[in-house]
């Protein structure tokens, strides 16, 4: 439950969601928060194209630096992840899991004006680190 905490703190203090879930994990990997910050940093919103959620690619970033000395190893919890994340949301593309298109104006203006950010994407947030929590 620390971690859960800690990444929706993080999130709701201004950070986005790959930084949020990066870096609750990092300083028990071996990497200074303020590393996974500067790390995490570009890829919120899916890569700010609505592409692979910004919590999955934080946690992943994360799970990499556990398992990634074994490509066999970090492939399969790789995957692992990516289905119990789709199982329990829906998806794992941020476009779908938000029901609009954040590379335009009209869907940057649905997602304010639906509060995704502020109510939706914590829930995300929430969910990678917990599935993360369970690989590591």
């Amino acid at each position: 439950m620390k971690n859960i905490e800690n990444a929706i703190q993080l999130f709701e203090n201004g950070y986005v969601c790959s930084q949020a879930v990066f870096a609750t994990f990092s300083q028990d990997l071996g990497l200074s928060e303020e590393q996974a910050l500067k790390i995490g940093a570009c890829f919120g919103s899916g890569m700010r194209k609505g592409e692979v959620c910004g919590a999955c690619t934080g946690a992943l970033m994360a799970l990499g630096l556990k398992y990634g000395e074994s490509k066999s190893k970090s492939n399969e919890v790789c995957e692992k992840f990516l289905d119990e994340f789709e199982k329990e949301n829906g998806s794992y593309i941020c476009r779908d899991l938000l029901n609009c298109d954040i590379r335009t104006e009209e869907g940057i203006k649905y997602a304010l004006d639906n509060n995704l950010f502020k109510e939706f994407c914590p829930k995300m947030v929430e969910s990678a680190t917990k599935i993360t929590e369970n690989y590591l």
